[in-house]
Parts: structure tokens; sequence; C-alpha cells
């Protein structure tokens, strides 16, 4: 499978970007980069894919499993290279459920087939960063 998507410049620092759902996103630099913060950040926004991908795949194992959460977040640290190019070379991803009757169990078991099986952009990120994952349960 292949998608396409095409980028255009707005100009200075922004660009437009469409996707294959549909939807467009701005892509800008903040203003120490030169541009006026109109968007999201490229490197910010791999954090927002991996987080998406993952969460994605999450949320239809616990509907899958109908497992009872009444909500869950994921938050990623990551830091970057001191050197250019710099790139996350440490990423730590937390998992965070809630609710009064998790099952720990399954739960943990949807977090680990999405990130060793499902999770497309998880292996991305394996092949240039340390990658962290925990999880945290929340009753």
């Amino acid at each position: 499978m292949t998608n396409h998507i095409t980028t255009k410049w707005l100009g200075n620092t922004k660009f437009e970007s469409n996707n294959p759902s549909g939807h467009n996103l701005f892509i800008d630099a903040g203003e120490a980069g030169g541009g006026n913060g109109e968007g999201y950040r490229p490197k910010a926004l791999m954090l927002s894919a991996l987080a998406g991908c993952s969460g994605i795949d999450v949320g239809g194992l616990i509907k899958k499993m109908k497992l009872e959460v009444d909500d869950f977040t994921i938050e990623i640290d990551a830091e970057l290279t001191e050197e250019h190019p710099k790139y996350y070379h440490k990423v730590t991803m937390d998992f965070h459920f809630f609710g009064p009757a998790l099952n720990e169990k399954k739960l943990q078991k949807a977090v680990d087939l999405s990130v060793e099986k499902y999770c497309g952009v998880m292996e991305m990120f394996r092949q240039f960063a340390d990658v962290k994952v925990n999880t945290f349960f929340n009753k």
C-alpha cells in the first residue's frame, strides 16, 4: 500500500499538508526557528504519530476485549541528540489507564500487542531510538 501526501509552502516556514484521511494540517517553525508558530513542529508531530498509532491499536483492543476503561492517555518524553541532524534518540512512552474496574493483565496485553506487533510507527522509531514503554493503572 502506498500513501501520497502533498505539502504546500504557504510562505516563510509555514506549510499545509494533506492526509489520505482528507484532513489537512499546518506545519511551521517556532519563533526561535524563524517561523510564526502557526502549525505543528515536524519532530513533535512524529511523537503525536507514535502516540496516535499505538493509541488506535489499544483503543481497538479495549473495545474488542470488552474492557472497562474510563479514560486513557499516552504521554511521551523524547530527547534529541546534541549534534545536527538532531533526532530523537531516547523516547519514553507512558500509558495511563483510569477507571475503578481496570483489568490490568488484559490492558497490559493490549499495550504489549501494540508496541511489539501492530504499531508500525513504533517499529520505525525503534530503528533510530531507544524506546521505553511504561504502563500505569489509576483506580
